[in-house]
């Protein structure tokens, strides 16, 4: 069988995937790199929006942040609806926070957003936690199977995070979220796709705490907040109260703010601080 791939950097492993093809340097901007892959979990290609700093040297292992949009949106939303890179950039630059790779996923495309979840013969779940790391560690240098991964998100991109996070604890260092949906069937706030559509298998899959409690022998640090004007403030507080009370360890901090960009924006460098913490 024919194998396509387009590569301009080194390949640390041998490729998983028939085809992937990534930005050329020469036309990127702001240490923004663009990857296009194709894998049996999304039944056909997913993008992949990348910050990397620049000057990584060959023997260099960076850590890997995987940062999950909300609904409605895809592999650009962080990058140009918060300027996260130019952010982490200047913060890199400052020595404020150690080299990272910061992976921007789209969830699939599916609907008005996949959750993440697996849907409809789709795998959005494997895409984030299987897929996305083996492609950058094709195709981006400093990236290998030995780089500290960390996940977060905001809205449904939370959601995903702390489910996958959990659900994926031996591979992740530490999780966090922002203005997290807590349970699957928040998801009728955003969506116009009815709830039966990403109905699980597992009713555990469907809720956070209940993720949480399931895989609680291999969770890692978690970290979430949310804005104190947010929609989904009260579900944060009950999934706060309700870890307390489960004896699970946790930082959970509200901030001024609603369920808004310029929440997500400023907040995030917390969460990255705090997987710095974690290295």
């Amino acid at each position: 069988m024919l194998t396509f791939r387009i590569r301009r950097e080194p390949v640390s492993q041998m490729p998983r995937f028939r085809t992937l093809e990534i930005s050329n340097p020469s036309y990127e901007n702001n240490n923004l790199r663009f990857i296009t892959v194709k894998t049996p979990n999304l039944r056909g290609r997913g993008d992949i929006c990348a910050y990397v700093p620049p000057n990584i040297g060959p023997a260099d292992t960076l850590p890997v942040v995987i940062l999950l949009h909300g609904v409605y949106g895809s592999a650009w939303s962080w990058p140009f609806s918060s300027g996260v890179h130019l952010k982490v950039h200047e913060l890199i630059e400052k020595g404020k926070l150690p080299q990272m790779i910061i992976a921007m996923p789209s969830d699939g495309m599916w609907g008005d957003g996949s959750a993440f979840l697996p849907l409809d013969g789709y795998n959005f779940e494997k895409w984030v936690a299987e897929d996305v790391p083996d492609a950058l560690s094709e195709c981006i240098r400093g990236v290998n199977e030995t780089s500290p991964l960390f996940i977060a998100g905001m809205s449904m991109g939370g959601f995903g995070a702390l489910r996958i996070g959990a659900k994926y604890g031996h591979k992740f260092k530490a999780i966090a979220a922002h203005s997290a949906m807590t349970s699957l069937a928040q998801i009728k706030f955003f969506a116009e796709e009815s709830l039966k559509h990403y109905a699980q298998d597992n009713i555990i899959d469907e809720d956070v705490l209940a993720t949480f409690l399931h895989h609680r022998k291999q969770l890692p640090p978690i970290r979430f907040d949310c804005g104190s004007h947010d929609l989904l403030i009260n579900y944060n507080r009950v999934l706060h109260k309700k870890m307390d009370e489960a004896g699970i360890p946790h930082t959970y901090q509200e901030n001024d703010g609603g369920h808004e960009w310029p929440y997500w924006s400023k907040n995030i460098i917390q969460s990255l601080n705090f997987f710095a913490g974690h290295l």
